[in-house]
């Protein structure tokens, strides 16, 4: 598993347990807006859940148009 695939994974995971979703429900290439039902209020709070438990910030100009998981996880590996 490459580190890019683990990282989405860690996401899938941390937002499955965030939102109570079915972590089987989640994909990569998932529009985490609409498959997690959230608004960006909420997204924000997922965002500071990721930034935590890899120990990373992100700043806003980087996240600027991502809405899946494949994305975020490649904009928070290049900053490990």
């Amino acid at each position: 598993m490459s580190a890019l695939q683990k990282t989405t994974d860690e996401i899938m995971d941390l937002a499955a347990a965030h939102f109570k979703v079915p972590r089987a429900q989640l994909h990569p290439d998932d529009d985490f807006f609409s498959r997690l039902g959230i608004n960006s209020l909420q997204a924000l709070d997922l965002l500071t859940r990721i930034e935590q438990h890899f120990k990373i910030e992100l700043p806003d100009y980087e996240l600027q148009g991502v809405s899946d998981f494949r994305t975020l996880a490649e904009r928070i590996q290049s900053r490990l």
